[in-house]
């Protein structure tokens, strides 16, 4: 790789750093909601996938909570991994980043939209096809967003959470 090559890829991320270094984003609520949005992709797709696999399978409520929130964050962290691997980094440096990164964010998340959905009479007792299943399920993870996001915002303003995946997303 030429001199001007690297200085081309390094152009983007130098205009947006100027003299800073790698500072974290600014903690502004569009960067929490971006942050908070993220995770929730991760952890939405193993919260249903939980909550779909335990009611088929007639799991019991306690075990299928439980399932969710496991494949909540391997969803949640495996995202993040997936951007984070796409830098360059090798898979143990992926891991602790997104570990890091994710961590607090999805056991909020988690914490929310489980009680929400525990808290909604019949929920966890409706069936796949039961509108009551979906509304609850859905309108857990907008809570779980709502009230993950200021969360997210304070870590990302002291350089913790979201913040630390922020110098692997060159142009992003």
């Amino acid at each position: 790789m030429t001199s001007e090559a690297h200085h081309s890829h390094d152009g983007p991320h130098a205009a947006t750093h100027e003299h800073a270094g790698h500072q974290p984003p600014a903690a502004t609520w569009a960067a929490a909601a971006a942050a908070t949005l993220h995770c929730l992709t991760g952890c939405a797709i193993g919260e249903v996938l939980g909550m779909v696999i335990g009611t088929a399978a007639g799991l019991s409520n306690a075990a299928t909570v439980v399932l969710s929130i496991a494949l909540a964050f391997v969803f949640g962290y495996g995202l993040t991994m997936r951007g984070v691997l796409r830098a360059g980094v090798g898979f143990r440096t992926a891991l602790k980043v997104a570990l890091a990164a994710d961590t607090v964010s999805i056991a909020v998340m988690e914490l929310l939209d489980n009680a929400f959905v525990l808290a909604v009479p019949g929920a966890m007792d409706a069936g796949l096809t039961s509108a009551l299943f979906w509304i609850s399920l859905a309108s857990s993870l907008i809570v779980a967003f709502l009230l993950t996001t200021p969360v997210n915002r304070w870590m990302i303003g002291r350089g913790k959470g979201h913040a630390v995946v922020h110098q692997y997303h060159h142009g992003h």
